[in-house]
């Protein structure tokens, strides 16, 4: 795949994969952009092994996704900065306002398993189709059917 082609495939699918591994990494932008930036690198890298039987972008989010795991799979170091009770005394503004609307529900994403939440967001951010997000997440349509009803059900128990 000439590197023209691949833009052209990547670039109307550069905004919903931003928005899927956003949904997956709680909110923490720069976290989904890291893992978004590795998953296009390997995509790049491993376009010449695209072979068409599934649409690019079912390809492309099974490799952020793959992506996504592998990087919980590493040990994470924390860290705290010393300018904490600083930023606490920053006012607020619309703009900063607005960027937390979903946070909640970032949050509440986060305490799901990593295949409900993968489900919940691939299906209803992404508009995926149960047979699409089993492509993806590599797992029976069965079991992207099961994900979603606990997943909601867990969900509507977290967010209540």
């Amino acid at each position: 795949m000439s590197p023209e082609r691949f833009i052209d495939l990547v670039r109307p699918e550069q905004e919903s994969l931003r928005r899927f591994l956003l949904a997956l990494c709680s909110g923490d932008e720069s976290l989904a952009d890291d893992i978004a930036q590795d998953a296009l690198v390997r995509a790049y890298v491993a376009s010449g092994s695209f072979l068409g039987l599934s649409k690019f972008s079912t390809w492309l989010f099974r490799i952020a996704y793959n992506c996504y795991i592998d990087h919980h799979r590493k040990p994470r170091m924390e860290t705290v900065s010393s300018d904490s009770q600083q930023a606490l005394s920053i006012p607020a503004t619309d703009e900063t306002d607005a960027r937390f609307k979903y946070q909640r529900l970032y949050q509440a994403l986060g305490f799901l398993p990593e295949k409900e939440k993968a489900t919940i967001v691939l299906h209803y951010f992404e508009d995926r189709s149960i047979k699409e997000i089993s492509s993806i997440l590599q797992i029976p349509q069965g079991s992207v059917k099961y994900y979603l009803s606990t997943g909601r059900n867990h969900l509507k128990s977290i967010l209540q």
